[in-house]
């Protein structure tokens, strides 16, 4: 950036010169206090006598010094773990960015919980924008974790975010993703050659995701896309049921996807009704006995209380999680809540009841 004083350009000083400074104070400090250690021991005369209050002084000294470059060090560390956490919570702001809390007419709510000890973020993906076709969603599971999953869940969900506004059928925004993520794996190949001298992780052969693509339009129809996902459970006044439609596809990744793709129509979303996505994560976590955890229980106890806000749900689901698992998932879990405000109830009983009265017709079908 040029500023402009006086007349005269004025070019910014370059961070650099801040950066050169805390290195020389980093390594300069513990340089000085040896420095005052080795001198006193090799050039004061107390240090050479063997009397009790010489070796008392001699002791004072270098325990001073070595307390010294203890803070030291532990106060470095502690920067680099702010700075560590500091980037990983820009890095979570852009991938799993915070979703609006209310989107059409729909309240919303979403958390992840990576399995990585200390990470913010992993192989689990979601996202929920409102578009003119209606809400889509969508919720993902990457094959393990760590940074080869977090590469690959980019990737899936960049493009999510485009296809999602531009195509006007599901299956098409599914044809999306799937080329998104095979640009991604080709890339990671090549990447990851054995003339690179890389060891991976996640072999690129061994990459796939699991995908569940939603759309819930504006008078509470929801269709569905999926590959190999969970479905998610509808929340109603008749309990916890899962919302469900035709068999999965394959996960996107080792099979490609057949030429012709419809959404499946699963239902609809009545007012004060609430659709829980999640990655397997959360069923397939186990207490210390081996016990799996029971996802609808932990719902069932959720909207016990009334009224239901999608930010209760989650609180209580995690709570129980963490209490099932003692703190130690082993996978990473990721929860995105739907519910319908009650302030469209007429609008989308009068719906609903049209529609059971004419039957469905099934969406065209997409090619690819």
């Amino acid at each position: 950036m040029i500023r402009i004083k006086a007349g005269v350009p004025h070019r910014r000083r370059p961070r650099t010169s801040s950066r050169s400074s805390r290195c020389a104070l980093t390594l300069g400090l513990p340089t000085v206090w040896g420095a005052v250690a080795v001198s006193y021991k090799f050039g004061c005369p107390l240090a050479e006598q063997s009397g009790l209050g010489a070796r008392i002084v001699t002791s004072a000294v270098f325990f001073a010094v070595g307390t010294g470059l203890i803070l030291h060090v532990r106060g470095a560390l502690l920067r680099e773990l702010r700075q560590a956490r500091k980037v990983a919570g820009a890095a979570q702001s852009v991938l799993l960015r915070p979703l609006p809390p209310r989107l059409a007419g729909l309240n919303v709510a979403a958390a992840q919980l990576s399995a990585d000890q200390g990470a913010a973020i992993g192989g689990d993906l979601y996202e929920a924008v409102a578009t003119e076709h209606g809400v889509r969603v969508v919720m993902g599971d990457v094959r393990g974790h760590g940074l080869a999953a977090i590469g690959t869940a980019a990737a899936v969900l960049g493009s999510f975010r485009e296809a999602a506004h531009d195509e006007p059928e599901l299956g098409r925004v599914l044809g999306r993703l799937d080329r998104a993520l095979a640009r991604h794996l080709r890339e990671r190949a090549r990447a990851e050659h054995p003339s690179s001298g890389q060891d991976p992780d996640s072999p690129v052969a061994e990459e796939f995701v699991t995908l569940l693509l939603l759309e819930i339009t504006a008078d509470g129809d929801v269709w569905a896309v999926n590959c190999g996902h969970p479905w998610p459970y509808l929340i109603n006044g008749a309990g916890v049921d899962t919302l469900s439609g035709a068999d999965p596809l394959p996960p996107l990744g080792p099979f490609p996807l057949p030429p012709d793709l419809a959404a499946t129509h699963c239902g609809y979303l009545l007012p004060d009704d609430s659709l829980v996505l999640f990655t397997d994560g959360a069923e397939d976590a186990r207490d210390a006995r081996g016990r799996f955890f029971s996802l609808p229980q932990a719902l069932a106890r959720a909207v016990r209380d009334r009224p239901v806000s999608p930010q209760n749900i989650l609180g209580t689901v995690f709570t129980a999680l963490l209490d099932h698992t003692n703190g130690r998932p082993t996978d990473d879990i990721a929860l995105l809540v739907l519910n319908n405000e009650p302030a469209q109830r007429h609008a989308l009983l009068g719906a609903r009841s049209t529609a059971r009265a004419t039957p469905a017709h099934p969406r065209p079908t997409t090619h690819i």
